[in-house]
């Protein structure tokens, strides 16, 4: 009976953990798409320039692609210590997950300061050499989400030393329309624009987070099954 029981455990095991190695190769493989074809597309930190959405999706990618594979073989092996080194390493991701959210909510007003004053400092990098990644992000952000600058469409005007904004500032884009009067421009800042679209789709983060942290419990709690099950397995033998 308990054999039998470990038998169904081990297969449910395997087949969530080699989901999970897959999903890991897919967010590995955007990345490196990313990566290749977009440069450091996303890069908009001038305090932490590695910190692109490429490198993060293939960082993420990787290690989730390890936690996989060694609950794939802790479980088709029975191997108490994988078994048990899958949930230590699952148990320190969730951990470190939660830690984030707890200290984003409680610290969201130094956040918003410390994100306003990088993002501005960033911006005296955009059309420089070597960054591509980050004129690239905030040409795509202006033109999609219709706004100007950090804070203001006069975060530009330091950059330039003059009254001018990128073109992908303008109403109607055009060959050096960032020229042009500020009628011409949009007005909205990015900040609070881009803030405005999470909190519209905060549940749909709020729904993701949720499956993300259900996922990694029903992982942690097959590892423990297993585990105990493996060792009552052992000691019945014995």
């Amino acid at each position: 009976m308990a054999r039998g029981c470990l038998q169904g455990v081990k297969y449910l095991m395997f087949a969530f953990n080699l989901l999970f190695w897959l999903g890991g190769c897919g967010v590995l493989g955007v990345g490196i798409w990313l990566a290749a074809t977009q440069g450091n597309f996303a890069t908009l930190s001038s305090s932490f320039p590695s910190l692109s959405a490429a490198n993060l999706l293939i960082i993420t990618g990787a290690f989730v692609m390890a936690i996989g594979f060694v609950g794939c073989i802790g479980a088709i092996k029975e191997n108490k210590c994988l078994l048990l080194t899958f949930f230590v390493m699952l148990l320190l991701v969730f951990l470190l997950e939660t830690t984030i959210a707890v200290l984003f909510f409680a610290y969201t007003d130094k956040i918003d300061r410390y994100a306003q004053r990088d993002l501005k400092k960033g911006l005296h990098l955009y059309g420089t050499q070597g960054n591509v990644g980050l004129t690239n992000a905030w040409s795509i952000i202006q033109t999609d989400f219709r706004c100007c600058g950090v804070s203001n469409y006069t975060d530009w005007f330091e950059v330039y030393n003059a009254t001018r904004v990128p073109d992908s500032c303008c109403l109607e884009f055009s060959e050096s329309c960032g020229l042009h009067a500020p009628g011409t421009w949009w007005k909205a800042p990015c900040y609070e624009t881009v803030k405005m679209w999470l909190q519209e789709n905060l549940l749909a983060v709020g729904v993701f987070g949720l499956c993300t942290a259900l996922v990694q419990i029903l992982g942690l709690t097959f590892a423990m099954t297993m585990y105990c099950q493996v060792v009552k397995a052992d000691t019945s033998c014995a």
